[in-house]
């Protein structure tokens, strides 16, 4: 006979188990698609996503316009002029952010369909 201690056994059944389990279940239980409330979420993900992407582009434009219209109107005032340029980085910054996420969750989409 095989001589086995406690331990050795504990991890043959434990990988047994998960086998079995993994092998039996997961055909009979996941076979018919999402449930409705995760297809609800992922629908409730999807229109916040476009909803954000919609209002970051004229966000942007607006943080943008308005740190050049600071630098522009600041009257040699240097505090000012930092500001503004301040603004229109941290604004390109944030849209570029946005546009990247978009990109990255859309090649994450494409790879698990």
């Amino acid at each position: 006979m095989i001589n086995l201690n406690k331990k050795t056994f504990f991890i043959i059944f434990i990988i047994v188990f998960i086998f079995i389990l993994l092998n039996f279940f997961s055909c009979t239980s996941f076979a018919w698609g999402d449930p409705e409330i995760v297809s609800k979420i992922n629908s409730a993900f999807e229109n916040i996503e476009k909803w954000i992407l919609k209002i970051s582009t004229p966000a942007a434009a607006v943080a943008v316009g308005s740190g050049i219209f600071m630098k522009k109107f600041s009257f040699g005032d240097e505090e000012k002029i930092r500001t503004g340029k301040r603004i229109i980085k941290g604004s390109l910054f944030s849209y570029a952010f946005i546009l990247a996420i978009d990109l990255i969750l859309s090649a994450i989409k494409s790879l698990i369909s």
